[in-house]
């Protein structure tokens, strides 16, 4: 068993993911001084983020918007109006944020979404680094335990199948492996720690992990990978599904045990809440399989990471962050 040490005081941690989870990690991350390096999912087809994609043929931008807005350093005002939403009788407008439109702008000007995101984070103060998981939108595609396959990201959730695998390809398919983004895979090698979500399993986390270079950079990297499980299962995705169901289904798709830390949620969400928030999307807790776990993952981190609002039950950043960091000054891979 090695010791890993961070190359330097401030430890360089790669992060993964997409979604409303995601934000909030970097944004406790940032404050707590970490060297971060944000990998976004490219795969999202629904709300603005979906239309803008099928009318400019673009990747979507909305989770890199919300990325640059948790890792901006100007005044909230500023960061309020990136972030506006249009509310308009126009349904040219409705519904889309003007960082969205900014984003495909600046991405229209100079050829590239990479350049877009690397100009938008040096005129946003960012602290770290956003890249995209491909320069070009990619079809997030399921195949179902029952033989029949889907494709969208916002399309592949059914409530009446269950996902056995999912794969990724650009939209012009033609056939040749996805690419990754410039830096993306430097950036999970280089790295003192790889988390992957909080997020979505199958649409948030796997759609990065299935391009063919990514997935191999997390396996082969000497970096710690950290998984967040989820606290909620989610329609169509997970139901029914353990925290190392989930540690499952991540490691079949790679191919390979190669989750060192696994951070969970041992606190239970007050069942008048979970009724109150249920929905389409997000039905139950996610149940405890500590045995499956230990089977998988050779360090589980427990502890009360719950933020309940509301509006729902989310991670709370400035607990995860701390084990994350805490976490990060060693690695257990054999």
């Amino acid at each position: 068993m090695k010791i890993y040490r961070p190359k330097k005081n401030r430890p360089k941690i790669t992060v993964i993911g997409g979604g409303t989870g995601l934000p909030v990690i970097l944004k406790s991350l940032k404050e707590k001084d970490a060297d971060v390096t944000a990998i976004v999912t490219v795969a999202d087809d629904g709300g603005s983020s979906g239309a803008l994609r099928k009318m400019f043929n673009t990747v979507p931008p909305g989770d890199i918007r919300n990325v640059l807005a948790s890792l901006s350093e100007i005044p909230n005002v500023q960061r309020k109006i990136f972030q506006y939403r249009f509310e308009s009788e126009d349904k040219t407008l409705d519904g889309h944020s003007l960082g969205n439109l900014i984003i495909l702008a600046t991405s229209e000007m100079y050829g590239s979404i990479y350049q877009a995101i690397q100009l938008l984070a040096k005129m946003m103060h960012v602290d770290g680094h956003v890249y995209p998981a491909a320069e070009e939108p990619l079809i997030l595609h399921a195949r179902y335990t029952d033989g029949t396959t889907g494709s969208g990201e916002s399309q592949i959730a059914r409530p009446d199948k269950t996902i056995d695998y999912v794969s990724v390809s650009t939209t012009s398919d033609d056939g040749l492996p996805v690419k990754p983004a410039k830096k993306v895979v430097s950036s999970i090698r280089d790295a003192d720690m790889v988390v992957l979500g909080p997020g979505s399993l199958y649409t948030s986390i796997l759609p990065t992990l299935m391009i063919p270079e990514v997935g191999q950079a997390i396996v082969e990297t000497e970096a710690q990978v950290l998984y967040i499980s989820n606290i909620m299962t989610q329609m169509g995705e997970t139901e029914g599904m353990s925290d190392a169901g989930h540690v499952d289904v991540l490691c079949k798709h790679l191919g390979k045990d190669f989750i060192d830390t696994v951070l969970v949620n041992n606190a239970d969400v007050p069942e008048d809440h979970v009724a109150k928030i249920s929905t389409d999307e997000y039905l139950y807790q996610v149940e405890h399989n500590f045995k499956g776990l230990q089977e998988k993952v050779p360090l589980i981190i427990s502890n009360n990471f719950l933020n309940i609002t509301d509006a729902g039950v989310y991670h709370n950043g400035d607990k995860v962050v701390e084990e994350i960091l805490r976490a990060a000054s060693f690695n257990h891979r054999e």
